[in-house]
């Protein structure tokens, strides 16, 4: 477990707890503020919570967007362990059964390198599942996002409102596409056309249906 700085003699804080949106299952996360940390946010694991470092000085509405991105960051480094295709089956069974009532049964569920323009594909009528290898590194919300869109067009083909009506009963499915949303627009992936309406520090800056369906690694579908 890493030392906590913050435990040092002598070195005021002040510390919240809380837990963020994203299910029951997401850890607690508290904040620590420290009139000594100047010019860095830290964050790692400590048991069943999440301790974000943050300096003193920093208003609430800094805290709230370094905090989030901090969890993305942690995130990722923990994702960086790349889930074989017997772990990423497991994990969709997983995912349907949490949010699907066990309804989507995908007979495959396998990363591809094939897929340059989409984050996820589907072919409903032999029950595979296919996910982009660009997104090994990522959240594993992100991950997560993905499979239970595929998931989704196991149940219902095409993006019509009972697909996304279907898919909401993820709880981070806004945060995951805002996540894919900026990938694309920082240019890692093509613009594809069809949008719908262990620790990490940072230094802040001064002050188809009958065939495959699939999710475009690009702009998310609508």
């Amino acid at each position: 477990m890493p030392a906590d700085p913050l435990y040092r003699a002598g070195e005021p804080q002040r510390s919240t707890t809380s837990r963020p949106p994203g299910g029951s299952g997401a850890s607690a996360i508290e904040v620590r503020r420290s009139a000594r940390r100047r010019r860095t946010v830290s964050a790692y694991r400590e048991g069943d919570r999440t301790v974000v470092l943050i300096p003193a000085r920093m208003s609430k509405a800094e805290e709230q967007r370094w905090v989030a991105l901090m969890l993305d960051k942690l995130a990722a480094q923990e994702s960086k362990r790349v889930l074989g295709d017997a772990e990423l089956t497991e994990r969709a069974e997983r995912l349907s059964a949490q949010y699907f009532d066990g309804r989507a049964r995908p007979a495959s569920v396998r990363w591809v390198t094939n897929q340059n323009t989409r984050w996820g594909s589907c072919t409903p009528a032999e029950g595979s599942i296919r996910l982009s290898h660009r997104l090994q590194g990522m959240p594993e919300y992100v991950v997560d996002y993905v499979l239970c869109h595929e998931l989704a067009h196991l149940l219902v083909p095409g993006h019509g409102a009972d697909f996304w009506r279907l898919l909401e009963s993820y709880p981070r499915t806004e945060r995951a596409r805002g996540y894919l949303e900026g990938v694309a627009a920082a240019g890692r992936l093509p613009h594809v056309p069809g949008a719908r309406g262990s620790g990490t520090t940072e230094r802040p800056p001064g002050r188809t249906a009958s065939r495959a369906d699939g999710l475009p690694g690009g702009r998310l579908p609508g």
